[in-house]
C-alpha cells in the first residue's frame, strides 16, 4: 500500500470515485479520440446514474472531455466551458449489464469528423479502466503509454508490432489480444513502460491489414 492509496488522489469534488474517476475517464477517452469533441452522447449506468449527479459525476466527466485534470478548479462550471467552446452533449441512463456499477458509455464526435465509443469504470481512488473500445472488448487503466491496434484477424500482425517495439527498446507492460470472430476484426492492445515515437505509430498504421492504430501517452 502506498500514500495514494491511504490519501487517494488530488481532486476538485466529494468523491475520488464518482468525480475524480469521472474527470479522469473524460480525459482518457478526449486523447483516444485525438481531437477536441464536438459531440457527446453519454450513458452513465449503475451508481453513476443513481447517485452521480449528487456527487457531481456529469460536471467532472464534462469537464474531463474539455482537457481539465482532476483537481482543476473549473469542474464545478464545467457545463458553461463547453457551452463556450462549442461542445454539444446529451446525457442519459442505460443499463450497460454486467459492468462494474461506476460505469459511463460514451459515443464521441471530434472536430474533425473523428468518430469513437467508449465504455469506461472508475474502479476507486480515482484509479479507472477502459472496458470496451468501438465494439470490442479492452482493459486498460490509461496510466501507462497504450496502444490500441485494431487490424484484420490475420497471422504476423502481433510479431509485426512486437518487434517495432523491441527495435525502439520499448518494454511492454501488458498486453491482450481480442477478435469478435475468427478472421474478422481484431484489437491488440499493450502497455508501455516508456512513449512510443510519433513515426512508429505512423508506421504502424501503413502496414497492410492494419485497420486503425489510436495511442494513448501515459499519465503525466
Amino acid at each position: 500500500m502506498n500514500s495514494f492509496d491511504i490519501i487517494g488522489p488530488v481532486m476538485v469534488g466529494p468523491s475520488s470515485s464518482h468525480t475524480a474517476g469521472a474527470a479522469k475517464i473524460g480525459n482518457i477517452a478526449r486523447k483516444l479520440l485525438g481531437t477536441p469533441v464536438q459531440d457527446a452522447d453519454i450513458y452513465f449506468h449503475g451508481s453513476f446514474l443513481a447517485t452521480g449527479k449528487g456527487h457531481g459525476t456529469d460536471k467532472a466527466l464534462i469537464a474531463g472531455l474539455l482537457g481539465f485534470p482532476v483537481d482543476d478548479s473549473r469542474i464545478a462550471d464545467s457545463f458553461r466551458y463547453a457551452r463556450e467552446a462549442g461542445m454539444q452533449y446529451h446525457m442519459s441512463g442505460l443499463d450497460l449489464g454486467e459492468v462494474h456499477p461506476n460505469s459511463v458509455k460514451m459515443i464521441l464526435t471530434g472536430t474533425g469528423g473523428q468518430k469513437m465509443e467508449i465504455v469506461a469504470a472508475s474502479v476507486g481512488g480515482g484509479a479507472v479502466r477502459v472496458t470496451e473500445l468501438n465494439g470490442l472488448p479492452a482493459s486498460f487503466s490509461g496510466d501507462y503509454p497504450t496502444l490500441v491496434v485494431s487490424n484484420l484477424d490475420q497471422p504476423g500482425h502481433v510479431t509485426e508490432i512486437t518487434s517495432m517495439l523491441s527495435h525502439k527498446s520499448i518494454n511492454i507492460a501488458t498486453m491482450q489480444l481480442y477478435r469478435s470472430s475468427k478472421g474478422g476484426h481484431a484489437v491488440i492492445v499493450l502497455e508501455c513502460d516508456q512513449e512510443i515515437p510519433e513515426s512508429s505509430i505512423r508506421w504502424l498504421a501503413h502496414l497492410e491489414g492494419i485497420l486503425n492504430v489510436i495511442y494513448l501517452p501515459g499519465a503525466a
